[in-house]
């Protein structure tokens, strides 16, 4: 038997947070609701208006939507995909795609629609509103002591097409390699071809939502993040960003034992990800038929937001040093740091105040608005 670990020490905010938390929706109305979002009738309804926000709130707010998805399609290759392996919570549709992740259109397009979400966290940026979405994240990260050594290896799970791998390169120039993973082939291989293309932002005359430049330290590689086959101790960070969301409890928590497996002593994991603890999403989920627009485009939502906080412990058991801090109004930042099984553990948790009140405005659109109305 292994050796146990000390008791966690906790240095939490004073104010219990679980308060804030929408209790668990049960009853024969929420059962009739879980049958109805999965209905195909329900599908052709909300699937649709979901897709038609995130698209009206990119035009609204300045963000060429179809010009920039018409000049991927036609400066990409669509190179054939070898025949991959999956599993199979990944078959799921996701994001208003049939087929989830495993699409062109999905790879041609999540660019874009990550620009749209940054919109509608950022309203007061308006196009401008990804880079201050992801800013925010970074001014956390920084602040929960994330650190990159000389020469450092980073490894970016889920990277999709290579937005946060081609940020972490930009952000952290004294790393050696920057390694993207991801389960969508089609991710992967569009990745590969922007940093080949390397177009411009349409703010700077090009037709592209940000620029991209190459960078030689940049590999990504399709993979599952749950079993990289990468060697132990062989990266100084991991960085989750946006994934955990999308997964099913069990493959979460196989992530974070992977994570943790594959970093160095005193590594570091960073999560960035939505925070259901916040008042913010927690008044939402609490409307059952408002919270079911979301999810209709991530099957697993609702049950990530149910486990964030046995997540939360999960990584406080795993990891020496935990610090949690609020990025958004309804997104948080989390650095966990691998050290000796028998030092002391601790979990400090700053997304709250001492009354309580989460420590970032919340400054997300209402679900009906697509763009912040003038004063």
């Amino acid at each position: 038997m292994g050796r146990q670990k000390p008791p966690l020490q906790l240095k939490a905010s004073p104010t219990d947070t679980t308060s804030t938390r929408a209790p668990p929706r049960t009853g024969l109305a929420q059962t009739f609701l879980n049958y109805a979002l999965n209905s195909p009738l329900w599908k052709q309804v909300l699937v649709p208006q979901a897709r038609q926000n995130i698209v009206k709130t990119a035009e609204s707010n300045g963000i060429p939507w179809n010009e920039s998805k018409e000049w991927i399609k036609n400066n990409a290759e669509m190179k054939e995909i070898p025949p991959f392996t999956v599993p199979e919570y990944y078959k799921n549709a996701f994001h208003a795609y049939e087929e989830g992740n495993l699409s062109w259109d999905a790879a041609w397009e999540v660019e874009i629609a990550s620009c749209s979400v940054g919109a509608r966290n950022f309203p007061q940026y308006g196009a401008n509103g990804e880079d201050a979405f992801r800013g925010a994240f970074d001014s956390a990260l920084n602040e929960a002591s994330a650190t990159v050594p000389d020469d450092g290896k980073i490894l970016d799970l889920g990277c999709g097409t290579g937005m946060s791998t081609r940020r972490l390169a930009r952000n952290f120039p004294q790393a050696s390699s920057i390694q993207g993973i991801d389960l969508s082939p089609y991710f992967v291989e569009i990745g590969k071809q922007l940093l080949e293309l390397e177009p411009k932002s349409f703010q700077e005359g090009g037709t592209w939502v940000s620029n991209v430049q190459n960078d030689s330290r940049i590999l990504y590689t399709f993979g599952d993040a749950a079993n990289t086959g990468f060697d132990d101790a062989s990266f100084d960070v991991v960085n989750l960003q946006f994934v955990l969301h999308e997964l099913p409890e069990d493959a979460a928590l196989t992530i974070i034992d992977e994570a943790l497996r594959v970093l160095k002593p005193e590594g570091q994991l960073w999560i960035c990800e939505m925070d259901f603890e916040s008042p913010a999403y927690a008044a939402q989920r609490a409307n059952a038929l408002l919270f079911s627009l979301i999810r209709s485009t991530e099957p697993y939502l609702d049950i990530y937001a149910e486990s964030i906080s046995d997540l939360f412990r999960y990584i406080g058991t795993r990891f020496n040093d935990v610090k949690i801090l609020p990025a958004t109004g309804r997104h948080y930042s989390l650095v966990a740091t691998k050290g000796d099984p028998d030092e002391e553990m601790t979990y400090t948790d700053l997304r709250f105040d001492g009354d309580g009140e989460y420590r970032v405005e919340d400054t997300h659109l209402k679900m009906w608005e697509s763009k912040e109305e003038s004063p």
